[in-house]
């Protein structure tokens, strides 16, 4: 059982992440979802190509995304995603409280890491 919560609890990680690095990576060139979640899914961010559409569509709402459709040598034009002005905005505030929380984080587990380790000598 509680190796299943573990498992559940680190999607929901992942799943809180994932939107902010689309935009990290759409920050210095526009990106074709099918890109785009081929590289999130060998991260092991997203289950696969068919969890990106969704949460492109919220970023775009949300104004975070646009969109621009290209031709495509490969068949009909694709649409491809760049980021906004307040989605860069959006992405420098998340980097900054990224860090504060993993360095948090990781301070706490070193601390009960290393006191755990003297308890065992």
């Amino acid at each position: 059982m509680y190796h299943m919560i573990e498992k559940q609890e680190l999607g929901q990680l992942r799943r809180g992440i994932a939107d902010r690095c689309v935009l990290a990576l759409l920050q210095h060139q526009e990106g074709y979802g099918f890109d785009l979640a081929k590289t999130l899914s060998e991260a092991h961010l997203i289950a696969g190509e068919g969890t990106i559409y969704p949460l492109l569509a919220r970023l775009r709402r949300e104004g975070l995304v646009e969109t621009v459709w290209r031709e495509s040598p490969e068949g009909p034009p694709r649409r491809y995603y760049r980021l906004t002005p307040a989605g860069m905005k959006s992405l420098q505030q998340f980097r900054q409280e990224w860090r504060r929380f993993t360095q948090s984080v990781e301070a706490i587990l070193n601390e009960t890491e290393d006191s755990h380790e003297l308890k065992e000598r």
